[in-house]
């Protein structure tokens, strides 16, 4: 069988790329490292028509975020296989994969403190993303060679111009439970945006618009 073990070190702790390498090859997946994409780190896509597993990361993910991402996407594979798609994408039965699999990575003590942490925290009841976990995503950033923590929505100041990546560009406000009020200032409507949605600052000036 062959050993992907060198290519992989190259995005994941060195220790951990043996048990990957060992995973794609036990179950025959199309494992590919993805170009950046701002919707996902990364996808499963399972069998169809006599094509194999396919797994797909993100290249540009600091080594934690690429394995964590990994492991999430394996869960999807060890899931289908036991279920087909007879049960919810992330229910109790991927949850309980993930957990499985993420148990030989933590006895190997390769994630930093603050990681570990907040896995145990995200691991009390696994989401759709580690995206979607405000203290995870915020850990693993930490972790980035270049941290771009302005970029995040919950880091401007109050009343800071910027822009989504589709172009829209808001105002940001005051905020509500687990979201920021902000107008969108060419139609004067206001949407709740997530606090770690990355934008591109435009205005730091308060009072552009009220």
């Amino acid at each position: 069988m062959p050993d992907f073990s060198k290519q992989l070190s190259q995005y994941m702790p060195e220790a951990a790329a043996p048990i990957i390498s060992a995973w794609i090859n036990d179950t025959g997946c199309q494992f590919r490292i993805s170009r950046s994409r701002r919707t996902k780190l990364g996808d499963y896509t399972a069998p169809f028509r006599g094509a194999p597993h396919k797994i797909s990361v993100n290249h540009d993910l600091n080594p934690y975020a690429f394995l964590i991402t990994t492991i999430h996407e394996f869960a999807h594979l060890q899931t289908w296989q036991q279920h087909k798609h007879q049960v919810k994408p992330h229910g109790i039965e991927w949850k309980n994969h993930y957990k499985q699999l993420m148990a030989p990575f933590l006895q190997l003590d390769i994630f930093p403190a603050d990681i570990r942490q907040a896995i145990g925290q995200y691991m009390e009841n696994p989401a759709a993303s580690s995206c979607t976990d405000v203290h995870l995503y915020r850990t693993l950033r930490m972790h980035d060679n270049q941290l771009t923590k302005q970029r995040l929505v919950e880091s401007l100041p109050t009343n800071s111009i910027f822009a989504l990546e589709n172009g829209r560009i808001f105002q940001k406000g005051e905020k509500l439970r687990k979201r920021y009020k902000c107008l969108e200032l060419s139609t004067d409507r206001t949407y709740l945006i997530h606090p770690i949605a990355e934008v591109i600052l435009i205005e730091e000036a308060a009072g552009i618009k009220k």
